[in-house]
């Protein structure tokens, strides 16, 4: 049973709110919340699980996410996942190395990363510009979805 039609919990993250949407026994997608989004507990415990594997996250960025994802999206998308899955904490890759990896184009694996469904488990934060700059998050770069990058990047190390 879901508490919001989108969100089956929100849970509070140190840069604002998080919500959550799974199945009985997978992670089907996060969202970045703005701070002051209400928080609405887990009610199973899958969702149980969710909560302490962020929370041991936030605790300590080298944490090793163990949950089970379902995510959906095509071929390529789930190639360029993969690789985000393969970058370690503290660490980061420009678009053009993960399309050189890919043998693809920057502006490609940019919008695969762009539309990344479970954010954080899925470090599409650890992507960056060639020039070092933070590059796009969220598909914006400006704004809140920039701060969320900067700190989980912070968090990491990688700042």
């Amino acid at each position: 049973m879901r508490i919001r039609p989108e969100f089956d919990c929100i849970l509070p993250a140190p840069f604002g709110a998080l919500g959550v949407q799974a199945t009985s026994d997978q992670l089907t997608g996060l969202e970045f919340l703005p701070p002051g989004t209400p928080t609405l507990l887990p009610t199973t415990p899958f969702l149980r699980r969710v909560a302490k594997e962020l929370e041991a996250y936030y605790a300590a960025p080298g944490h090793r996410f163990g949950l089970p994802l379902q995510v959906s999206g095509t071929p390529f998308r789930q190639q360029v996942w993969t690789v985000l899955r393969t970058i370690p904490a503290g660490q980061t890759r420009s678009y053009g190395e993960v399309a050189r990896q890919l043998g693809s184009a920057p502006r490609a694996v940019g919008q695969a990363v762009g539309d990344n469904p479970i954010p954080i488990i899925i470090p599409c934060h650890r992507v960056v510009a060639a020039d070092g700059g933070l590059g796009g998050f969220n598909h914006s770069r400006v704004g809140y979805s920039q701060d969320i990058k900067r700190w989980l990047l912070a968090h990491e190390g990688a700042l």
